[in-house]
């Protein structure tokens, strides 16, 4: 390649030398010189890939992995190259995804927090290195002497010691408001070391969120509102789930986790806000891009001072530090509500973002001044992320692997595994006679962190409430030694084992698990 740009070099100082004897050619010449660049492959700008085989690829790509829509959204040294939707916003309905069409973005939510953040700190309002509680004087966590450590920055960053998705059953989709998640937060047990150890954290997030109406005399959303939506003309992008059945255009929410392919209902996380409550479309997200790659400008105006954004990149966890088998990548790390690692010599910003229905994600190159956003409507897949390496391959000189074919491998694992667990279960409920007392396992139970669920009879099935999830009730069937199949009524939240126990004969308390999607961990609530 170099070889090739010296010839070129080496040709154009030829002609200079030549056009001065023959003024009449000079502008003719320097058409020639410019036309020669712009034709030249050593000066090409699109992939073959993406001017040839990208149509094709997402089409499979969805088919493969059964996704009813998909946008997509290029920019490329500062202009949006390619702007599109595939497939359907709902199954069995002929209304088409296009660019506008709005997806849940979730975890995309976070950078514009951290953004926030950051903004206020390089206006002197606050600094990041503050202590939670100088704004939040009541702000406590499971161990004392963090409390009077943590910062914003750590709260930004996920190295409080919690595990990933700590106590997100809770919160997710639930009635506590934002204040009395935050004061949840002091039960939740770190498993690891604070600013040592990764572990991502909703709440933190939140959190961070809460303190720019201390700051600032406005709500969160009214804060990024106005600081960053408007000002970059992102007129169809909303900061709250609420409602959003009822906008125009929007992408229907699916999962087939468990089972075949089902509709879902959206979330409701406004509770969690700052860390995953916006609503947008690809045709916005391409304008918070083009601001991303400009160093915090849009049409030539700043709307993010650049040191602002630069705080954002600063790696402030490591996430990762061994070379990547399967990705030209050796280091991850976070910053202030996104990821960042090494691909093929190359920076990368990225952050995914998963609700029920819906995984998403948005990934910057500033040294190639390229921005990818990618929004789906089956959380069940790994295509949106795939298709995502397959671009940035394609544009920082990876050969050419088949990135969804390679994804597809593991998940075709994981779908059998799945499959095999559930039609255990479904056996085990068909051998066992019914015990002769269910009323036994029913009443309530209470866990410390959750509160209190109630569980009923329903003929000979047994049936689970939660107070905190209104809207969401489980059918348990008998099995065997105190064991129950439970479904969820949501069905994203799984088909899993409810285990009872016992002590001096009465059943004491159960163990329910959930979507490793909500939380790895399994509740247990005792029985009043």
């Amino acid at each position: 390649m170099l070889s090739g740009i010296w010839y070129l070099i080496s040709g154009i100082s030829k002609l200079h030398t030549f056009i001065p004897k023959f003024p009449e050619m000079k502008k003719l010449g320097l058409a020639v010189i410019l036309s020669f660049l712009l034709l030249s492959p050593v000066f090409a700008q699109t992939p073959s890939f993406i001017s040839d085989s990208l149509d094709s690829y997402i089409k499979r790509g969805m088919a493969d992995w059964n996704i009813p829509g998909l946008a997509i959204a290029i920019v490329k040294d500062g202009k949006v190259i390619l702007m599109k939707g595939y497939g359907v916003r709902e199954v069995g309905k002929p209304a088409l995804v296009d660019e506008n069409t709005l997806f849940i973005i979730a975890s995309n939510t976070k950078l514009f927090t951290g953004t926030s953040l950051a903004k206020l700190e390089n206006e002197k309002k606050i600094s990041l290195d503050d202590r939670v509680t100088k704004y939040i004087p009541w702000f406590r966590l499971y161990d004392s002497n963090v409390t009077r450590m943590v910062t914003i920055r750590d709260l930004l960053c996920h190295r409080l010691g919690t595990k990933t998705f700590q106590g997100d059953f809770t919160f997710w989709n639930s009635n506590i408001p934002r204040d009395s998640i935050i004061w949840k937060m002091r039960l939740l047990k770190p498993s690891q070391q604070f600013r040592q150890d990764y572990g991502y954290c909703n709440s933190a997030f939140l959190t961070a969120g809460q303190i720019i109406p201390v700051v600032t005399g406005m709500s969160w959303e009214n804060y990024v509102q106005e600081n960053i939506l408007k000002p970059l003309a992102m007129n169809n992008t909303y900061m709250l789930t609420a409602g959003m059945e009822k906008r125009n255009n929007v992408a229907v929410p699916y999962s087939n986790a468990f089972g075949e392919l089902s509709k879902l209902p959206y979330d409701q996380v406004d509770n969690l806000g700052p860390a995953t409550s916006m609503v947008s479309c690809v045709s916005d997200l391409t304008h918070w891009l083009l601001m991303q790659l400009d160093s915090g400008r849009y049409q030539g105006q700043t709307i993010v001072p650049w040191p602002a954004v630069q705080k954002t990149r600063d790696a402030n966890i490591l996430t990762g530090s061994r070379k990547s088998p399967y990705y030209p990548t050796h280091f991850r790390a976070y910053g202030l509500g996104e990821n960042m690692t090494d691909y093929n010599g190359r920076q990368v910003y990225w952050h995914t973002g998963g609700a029920f229905g819906f995984v998403t994600n948005v990934c910057f190159v500033p040294e190639e001044k390229l921005g990818i956003t990618i929004l789906t409507n089956n959380d069940n897949q790994n295509f949106f992320e795939a298709l995502r390496y397959q671009i940035l391959d394609a544009y920082l000189g990876v050969p050419y692997t088949n990135r969804s074919r390679f994804q597809m491998g593991f998940a075709t694992q994981t779908r059998a595994d799945m499959e095999r667990r559930i039609k255990s279960l479904r056996e085990r409920t068909q051998k066992i006679n019914k015990p002769d007392n269910l009323d036994q396992f029913t009443g309530d139970y209470s866990n410390e962190l959750y509160g209190r669920i109630t569980i009923t009879r329903d003929g000979d099935k047994l049936r689970m409430s939660f107070s905190k999830h209104p809207n969401l009730t489980a059918s348990l069937e008998y099995m065997d030694n105190n064991a129950f199949m439970m479904t969820y009524s949501n069905i994203a939240y799984g088909i899993f084992t409810a285990n009872f126990s016992a002590a001096n004969g009465k059943i004491n308390a159960v163990e329910i698990k959930m979507n490793d999607f909500v939380e790895f961990d399994p509740y247990t609530f005792h029985k009043k």
